[in-house]
Formats: C-alpha cells, sequence, structure tokens
C-alpha cells in the first residue's frame, strides 16, 4: 500500500511536470511530437523498402517456377510424342511437383503484394496527415506571435497614457517646462543683444561727428580751407564741442 501511494504521487508529480513543459512552449511540443512522427515515418519507408525487395524476390522465384515448369511440360510432351512413356512419367512428376511450388511461390506473392499495398498506403496517409500536421504547427505559431504582439500593443496603449495624471503625462509637462525656460532664456539674451548694439551704434556715431569735425579744425588751422569753403559757420565752430557732447550723450 505505501509504495502504491508513493507511486501515484511519483506519477502526479510527473504529470504537472509534462504539463508545465505543454503549457510552457506548446508549439516547440507540437515541433517534437511532429518530429518523432517524422523519424517514425522514416523507419516505416525503410521497412517497407526491404520488404517490397522480398516481394521482389518472391516475384522472381514465381516467375522462374513459370518457367521451369514450362519447360518440363515441354519435355513430357516430347517424351510422349516419341513413345518414351517411362521418361515422360519421370518429367511429369517433376513438372507436377514444379506446379505446386509454382502455385504456393504465387499465394505468397499475392499475400505479400497485398500486404505492400497496404503498407504504403498507411505510409501515403500517414505523410498526408503529417503535412497538415506541419501546416497547423506554422499557423498555429504565426498566430501564438501574432496575438502576442497584439497583447503587448495593447498594454504599450495603456502604459503610454499622456494624462497630466500619469507618470509618462508629468514627464512630458517637465519636458515641455524646460523647453519654455530654454526659449525663454534665448528671448532674453536677444533683446539684451538688440540693446547693446544700439549703444554701439550711437558711439560709433558720436566718433564719427567728433573725427570729422577735428579733421575740419585742422584743415582750418592749416590755412588749408576756409571755414567759407568747408561750409563751417563760426557759430558752428564754437557750437561745435557742445554738438558733440549732446551727440555722446
Amino acid at each position: 500500500m505505501i509504495f502504491n501511494k508513493m507511486w501515484a504521487v511519483l506519477g502526479a508529480q510527473v504529470n504537472k511536470l509534462a504539463n508545465f513543459f505543454w503549457t510552457a512552449d506548446p508549439i516547440a511540443q507540437m515541433q517534437y511530437e511532429y518530429d518523432t512522427a517524422v523519424a517514425q515515418l522514416q523507419d516505416g519507408r525503410k521497412g517497407l523498402e526491404q520488404y517490397r525487395a522480398l516481394v521482389e524476390r518472391v516475384s522472381l522465384q514465381v516467375t522462374n517456377a513459370q518457367k521451369h515448369a514450362a519447360n518440363l511440360e515441354a519435355k513430357v510432351k516430347a517424351y510422349l510424342q516419341a513413345g518414351d512413356r517411362e521418361s515422360a512419367a519421370k518429367f511429369a512428376l517433376e513438372m507436377q511437383k514444379a506446379k505446386s511450388d509454382l502455385e504456393e511461390n504465387q499465394a505468397q506473392l499475392k499475400m505479400h503484394e497485398e500486404a505492400y499495398n497496404n503498407s504504403l498506403e498507411k505510409i501515403k496517409h500517414a505523410s498526408s496527415k503529417l503535412a497538415k500536421v506541419r501546416e497547423k504547427i506554422q499557423k498555429y505559431d504565426a498566430e501564438l506571435k501574432m496575438s502576442k504582439a497584439e497583447a503587448e500593443i495593447a498594454q504599450l496603449a495603456q502604459t503610454f497614457n499622456f494624462d497630466v495624471t500619469t507618470d509618462f503625462g508629468q514627464i512630458e509637462n517637465v519636458i515641455q517646462d524646460k523647453i519654455g525656460l530654454n526659449r525663454a532664456k534665448s528671448r532674453v539674451a536677444a533683446d539684451l543683444s538688440q540693446e547693446g548694439i544700439v549703444d554701439v551704434k550711437r558711439e560709433q556715431a558720436a566718433e564719427k561727428v567728433m573725427a570729422d569735425q577735428a579733421l575740419r579744425q585742422f584743415e582750418m588751422e592749416m590755412g588749408l580751407v576756409t571755414p567759407e569753403t568747408a561750409g563751417v559757420k563760426e557759430d558752428q565752430k564754437e557750437l561745435g564741442p557742445a554738438t558733440v557732447t549732446q551727440a555722446g550723450k
């Protein structure tokens, strides 16, 4: 009783392990069963080839027996026509035995031919069933992969929810805030650079005015030109520094 219980428990554990492998990768299990059946079918085909060789040997024996019986029959007829009944009787007895062997060989040949044809039909039927099993394996494999991909896509669609209440939505808001801050910094820098350009342009204009006045003053002091020819009046000359000072502001 104890051993029976132990075997029952062990058998249950083995069944659990087998079910685990069946459910873990059913396609691989189907492929294994298919490969096993193909191997058995190949062995059966080799056996059928050997059996066919036996049928061919029996067929050859039947052919030779037919020829031997026909030859003996011809001899019996020849000795009868020659009046040699003793020799004819001798070959007639041998012919009778040869025809008996021929009938036995023909019966064996018929039996072997029927057995071979039956085995051949079984192997053809098994081959067709295996071809269908192979198609099913490919179909189920494709369907399993497609269904798995659809399930993963559905799960990703739920994970990648763009609502602000989810982690992804909060991360997206942080990214948008950083983008806005970077754009704001760029705008401020651009505005500040514009103000600097205005000051530079004003300073350059003032320097140019002062340079022109200094050149005209030098020309008048050296007598190279007069105030009239230079187009500069005395009051403008006196007011020149003030004008420059105002421009420099």
